[in-house]
Formats: structure tokens, C-alpha cells, sequence
């Protein structure tokens, strides 16, 4: 137990040092906005003075973190495996942090329907184009998306997805309203 606690010390100390700089503070900047002296503060993240919960939550609320969140621990699940959508031809993977989006993997092999066959509803999607050539069919616009460019968009915009010129792979995030857009469509 005590090398957990020692682990989750060390931790906290470099949480605070990587904010620190990301947020473009001097030692002596943060130490003046904690009411610490700069020795104090240098010991702190040096690991030679013991840490407080009152300098804690202190220093988070000016580094612009919770406290939960610079004293949480690493997950023990890090790497994920995806959900096989047959009846769609793509990957699904649940976000962790985000329990409410999901990642998914789509391949695009035929061209996009007819724009009467559009669908909406709520929500808001982005995605990338990992190979091919994309076209997103959105409102009264086609837009061609081809490797490496993405697109973020509403989803109560009509829309519709196809490829061009063969296969095309994306890799979509979907907020809680878009997920139920992407269930096989119902049959007419």
C-alpha cells in the first residue's frame, strides 16, 4: 500500500509541474498566486516537502484543474477492443471518459443514396478519412473528403455518406443524440 501512496505522490508532484509549464508559470508565479514562496513550491514538485490537501486544492484551482483530477490514478484499462458491426461494416469503440460518444470505424464502399434517402436527427458528428475518397452528401451540399481531411458537422442537417473510386475507410466520433442515427436504417 504505502508504494501506491508514494506512486500517486510522485504523480501529483509532476501533474503539477507539467501544469505549471503548460500554463507558462514561473516557479515564482505560481508560488506568488498560492501565497507559497518559490522554495516551498520548488520543494513541492522536487518531492522534499511533504504535500497538503489545503496547498492541493489550492494549486489545482490555479493551474485550472479539480482536484479529482490532478490526484487521480491511471486507469487499468488501457487499451480497448472494439465491437464488430457486421450489418454496418465497422468497429465501434465506447470512450472511456466520455461514456456518451462513441468512436467508429466505418469502410464506405458504395456511393452515397439519393439525397431522398438522407437521414437527421440529433446530435453532432466529426470524422476523418483514413484512406479513400469520402463524400458527404449535408443538407443541399456534397462535399468530396479525401485521406487525412476531416469534417464536423450537426447532424439535423440531412445528411448521407458513400465513397468514390472504391473503398473508403473514416473513423467517426458520435455524440449520445448521433449514436441512434448510426443503428441500421428501418426498412421502408
Amino acid at each position: 500500500m504505502s508504494q501506491n501512496i508514494d506512486d500517486l505522490d510522485g504523480l501529483v508532484r509532476k501533474r503539477i509541474r507539467a501544469l505549471r509549464i503548460a500554463r507558462g508559470l514561473s516557479l515564482a508565479d505560481l508560488a506568488a498566486r498560492a501565497h507559497l514562496s518559490q522554495s516551498t513550491l520548488s520543494r513541492i514538485e522536487n518531492g522534499q516537502r511533504r504535500l497538503a490537501l489545503d496547498q492541493l486544492v489550492t494549486l489545482a484551482r490555479i493551474l485550472d484543474t479539480s482536484l479529482d483530477q490532478l490526484v487521480e490514478t491511471a486507469a487499468d484499462e488501457v487499451v480497448s477492443h472494439p465491437v464488430v458491426d457486421h450489418g454496418l461494416d465497422s468497429l465501434r469503440w465506447q470512450i472511456r471518459r466520455d461514456p456518451d460518444s462513441l468512436i467508429l470505424r466505418r469502410r464506405l464502399t458504395d456511393p452515397p443514396p439519393e439525397p431522398s434517402r438522407m437521414r437527421a436527427h440529433p446530435g453532432h458528428e466529426w470524422m476523418v478519412v483514413l484512406s479513400g475518397t469520402a463524400i458527404l452528401l449535408l443538407g443541399e451540399r456534397r462535399y468530396r473528403i479525401e485521406a487525412n481531411q476531416s469534417a464536423e458537422f450537426p447532424t439535423m442537417l440531412p445528411h448521407a455518406f458513400g465513397s468514390e473510386g472504391g473503398p473508403a475507410d473514416v473513423l467517426m466520433i458520435v455524440d449520445n443524440d448521433a449514436r441512434r442515427g448510426h443503428r441500421e436504417p428501418e426498412a421502408d
